[in-house]
């Protein structure tokens, strides 16, 4: 079954950058350790203080091998110690969600 690991995160509003780049790391380490990287989100109108990552997993047993090829890279090791170090993310909270079958990647269609 399909999952979705849904993140939200609080972040200092003033620390924006470094959230980003923190969220483009992500985006050469996720793949790399077995996840398939939906996105990462930074607010742009309204609240200036949500983001949110989406990351999906074939099921929790793939998962379960991402957390430990993730806790063995370098890159991924070095990335969280970054935002530690830094405090730019003030909360995390993760949700996990089954894919609807049929909804997720599914390309855009031009009207005729």
């Amino acid at each position: 079954m399909p999952i979705t690991c849904f993140i939200r995160y609080q972040i200092d509003p003033f620390q924006r950058e470094a959230f980003r780049r923190y969220a483009e790391a992500w985006g050469r380490i996720i793949p790399r350790c077995g996840g398939n990287l939906l996105g990462y989100f930074l607010p742009h109108e309204g609240s200036n203080h949500i983001a949110w990552g989406l990351i999906g997993f074939d099921d929790m047993a793939a998962y379960e091998r991402y957390r430990a090829v993730l806790r063995a890279d370098p890159e991924g090791r070095a990335n969280f110690e970054l935002a530690q170090a830094q405090r730019f993310i003030l909360r995390e909270e993760r949700s996990w969600l089954e894919d609807v079958a049929g909804t997720v990647h599914r390309p855009r269609q031009v009207a005729p």
